[in-house]
């Protein structure tokens, strides 16, 4: 049986997971990691690839019953009953209200929340936390990864996010590998001119908060959202 402990380490998805984060896996490799192994010559990311092109991609998949899941050499009852669980979650989260998730009224809450994913990055990731008109939690959006720049964060990809989710404000969230929080002169750059945007479109930019190794920065804190 083919396993993904067997594929090169660049290519293996739980590693590509933990180093870059699950926004950045296709949905073959989120599935190849539930399935976690798939049957000679075939490795479960392949395994994964076959089953969403026997389905139709996600939306087949969620309409999928045991039996058809199981017409696929390679899933077996448990691999089967797994996916139906799944689906079943994924039906569930997408059904929560707002008032079941956090609200966001400090920065230390903002760094609460996503430490934990961004502190140990080798990479800067820029992430957008959409708020509703009472600053409850709509949506954790990653809008780029690499150096914190202009011509990398542009408004087009951050408000279109927001309009979609009809967001009221915005808290900008990114993380500095160094470990060191202080935000550079293009951080603030970058800030000003999405600011600037928000306006335009009466999105509110609440905070945008620098993550460190152990350690945050707020720019609404120190007075530098203007």
């Amino acid at each position: 049986m083919w396993r993904i402990k067997e594929l090169p380490q660049h290519e293996r998805p739980r590693e590509k997971l933990a180093r870059w984060g699950a926004e950045t896996l296709s949905n073959q490799e989120l599935l190849a990691i539930l399935l976690g192994s798939g049957y000679a010559g075939v490795s479960a990311t392949a395994l994964a690839d076959k089953l969403l092109c026997r389905l139709g991609g996600l939306k087949g998949l969620k309409e999928a019953s045991q039996s058809e899941l199981q017409e696929l050499r390679g899933i077996g009852e448990a691999k089967a009953i797994m996916l139906l669980a799944l689906v079943e979650l994924a039906k569930r989260l997408s059904t929560l209200e707002p008032d079941y998730l956090a609200s966001l009224g400090r920065p230390k809450e903002v760094f609460d929340l996503l430490s934990p994913k961004l502190s140990n990055l080798d990479r800067e990731h820029f992430v957008a936390l959409l708020l509703d008109n009472r600053q409850r939690l709509l949506e954790v959006k990653t809008i780029s990864i690499g150096s914190l720049d202009a011509s990398i964060v542009h408004p087009r990809e951050l408000f279109k996010s927001c309009v979609r989710r009809s967001a009221a404000g915005i808290i900008l969230v990114h993380n500095h590998p160094s470990g060191d929080p202080r935000p550079s002169l293009e951080d603030k750059i970058v800030t000003e001119r999405l600011i600037k945007a928000g306006r335009l479109l009466g999105i509110h930019i609440l905070d945008h908060v620098v993550i460190g190794e152990d350690s945050f920065y707020s720019m609404q804190e120190h007075g530098l959202l203007g």
